[in-house]
């Protein structure tokens, strides 16, 4: 009863009906692009505690960077746009070169879109030609920075420099197939680009239009550096043909050498046999690195496609470099020089390099006619059992080949010899540090 006096005068409920229609629009979560949102962002949570780019950042902080400070000219109260910090620039491209970038545009975007970079600039912007720039015009600054590293790493005894391992690792250059060309053709090339310079460098004189003119200056830029390089092409021809003259001169096969040919993009740039059998334009890497610790000692960059004969020169660059040699020098048998096998004998270094396999058949570590006491012990040592077991950590030393190659070095993006030192150089340092930093954690 006391129910029907208190709702008796509500309206009756109709039953739910099932399934049935809804009536109306649906009302959504829909996304909003265009709109604008201010964030409060802590920079410093973007990465983690154990991020990589800690290290190189620890590792920046510490470096003595006058010499590059001193060159900026804004200084106090002196006009001038504020320069974009040396340290920052060496940590972006260290950081970059571990992660595989090699391209200073594709630098500056990651700068904008990446939590890392983002955190690694701290709010200051980077652009690409600063980027570019920094990377290849401080390569003796690099190398100081590897010494110095190195230096650090045995005297905490994290490296062992009494036995070290060389390798070589041919990279492909920035140069095409195509651009080889014989000493005739070179010849026709140079007289058309020297004919395109005078024209337009007459063009550029005579014409008062400043857009006009403008334009005609860059055109005559090009073709005075297209000109350049096809001079430097004929200078390594030229190179070329005298060494070729000078192993004729040591051995003749009675076979007709094929005409050399230089490359008018990269004139240092030389075919040879890459690791997958194939022959395309590139230059030979030489590595040095201490055996078990995968710490780059040194390197080289040659453009010279075979091994034999390069032990001893690296020899001699580690010895200006570190002030001493190694005990045992581990390396595979492209390297088999007995001029440097008996030369490392004499500077009381042990070799460690497996003798090829003779023709005849008989076993390559007996004695022949005309051994030297060196290449006599390197037969013994490397026919015994303690030999072969010390030869074992060399293939150690390609893991730093394999690193480099996830790093993206595989195919260069600069030309001349001294600026793929200088690309070269950001991948050794990197790898230093980051493994250095495990050496030290183990």
């Amino acid at each position: 009863m006391a129910d029907d006096k208190l709702f008796g005068e509500l309206p009756e409920q109709p039953a739910p009906r099932a399934n049935a229609a809804p009536s109306g629009a649906p009302r959504l979560r829909e996304p909003k692009r265009n709109q604008i949102e201010l964030r409060a962002v802590d920079i410093e949570s973007l990465i983690g505690e154990e991020h990589p780019v800690r290290v190189i950042w620890a590792y920046v902080e510490g470096l003595d960077l006058s010499e590059l400070e001193d060159r900026i000219k804004a200084r106090d109260e002196r006009p001038g746009h504020p320069a974009t910090s040396p340290r920052l620039l060496l940590a972006l491209w260290l950081y970059a070169t571990s992660e595989g970038v090699g391209s200073g545009r594709a630098l500056e975007r990651l700068c904008e879109s990446q939590d890392v970079y983002r955190w690694l600039c701290g709010g200051v912007s980077v652009n690409h030609h600063t980027l570019t720039d920094f990377r290849i015009e401080h390569a003796v600054l690099l190398d100081r920075l590897l010494a110095e590293h190195l230096a650090a790493l045995a005297k905490a005894g994290l490296v062992d420099l009494d036995t070290l391992a060389q390798d070589g690792v041919r990279i492909r250059a920035s140069a095409g197939a195509a651009s080889f060309r014989r000493e005739a053709t070179l010849d026709r090339h140079l007289a058309t680009a020297q004919a395109v310079v005078d024209e337009l460098r007459r063009e550029v004189e005579t014409r008062s239009d400043a857009s006009n003119q403008r334009i005609k200056a860059a055109k005559e830029r090009a073709a005075r550096e297209r000109l350049e390089r096809v001079k430097a092409a004929q200078a390594a021809l030229a190179d070329i043909k005298r060494q070729r003259e000078a192993r004729e001169d040591r051995r003749s096969n009675g076979k007709k050498p094929k005409e050399p040919r230089a490359s008018t993009t990269d004139p240092q740039a030389r075919v040879m046999k890459m690791s997958d059998g194939g022959f395309r334009p590139g230059y030979n890497v030489q590595v040095v690195s201490s055996a078990g610790e995968q710490i780059v000692v040194g390197f080289e960059v040659t453009n010279v496609g075979s091994d034999r004969g390069l032990m001893r020169p690296m020899q001699d660059r580690l010895r200006a470099r570190t002030g001493r040699l190694p005990r045992r020098y581990l390396v595979d048998g492209g390297f088999g020089s007995a001029e440097d096998i008996e030369w490392a004998h004499d500077q009381g270094i042990e070799v460690f390099c497996p003798p090829t396999q003779s023709k005849h058949g008989t076993d390559p570590c007996l004695p022949r006619r005309g051994d030297g006491p060196g290449v006599l012990a390197w037969r013994t040592r490397m026919a015994s059992e303690a030999g072969k077991a010390q030869y074992k950590p060399r293939s150690i030393c390609e893991c730093i080949h394999a690193r480099w190659r996830n790093w993206n070095l595989r195919l260069l993006t600069v030309r001349g010899i001294e600026k793929v030192r200088a690309a070269v150089l950001w991948y050794a340092l990197a790898n230093n540090i980051l493994q250095g930093h495990r050496l030290a954690n183990a």
